[in-house]
């Protein structure tokens, strides 16, 4: 995708003529990548409509693949305190990381406020007991 200008507003108006909702997205600073969640019932008809819409680039590897990711699940952190404590992430990742949960892509959210977390369906209790477990140690 490097380089390639106009990616993310196709990639929203393909998803949007599937008539689907992103619930979440995650685009890698270098533009290596987009990473973005969808309901499940609609993941492989978002995938066809990516595959259409960006068939040449597809083809020249402009763009080198379109995945569909096992399901998943979206847990976000928020509070008002988040904005000015330095080290939440770092707390929120290293409990996930102790607990065996494997984080598949965030986003934060502009305020500050919230910190949404994909993770593997079959993690998703784990993630949230790990992070819950942070408030009973909160200074």
């Amino acid at each position: 995708m490097l380089g390639v200008p106009g990616i993310a507003a196709r990639l929203f108006s393909a998803v949007a003529r599937n008539k689907t909702s992103i619930v979440m997205i995650s685009q890698a600073s270098s533009e290596q990548s987009i990473c973005f969640v969808v309901p499940c019932p609609s993941g492989a008809g978002v995938r066809r409509a990516l595959e259409d819409e960006f068939r040449q680039e597809l083809a020249r590897r402009d763009i080198d693949s379109i995945t569909l990711s096992p399901p998943s699940a979206v847990v976000t952190v928020v509070g008002a305190g988040m904005r000015h404590t330095p080290g939440i992430a770092g707390r929120i990742f290293s409990v996930l990381g102790q607990a065996g949960v494997n984080v598949v892509a965030i986003a934060q959210g502009s305020s500050e406020c919230s910190i949404s977390l994909v993770v593997i369906e079959a993690e998703a209790d784990d993630a949230v007991r790990a992070i819950h477990s942070l408030t009973a140690e909160a200074p």
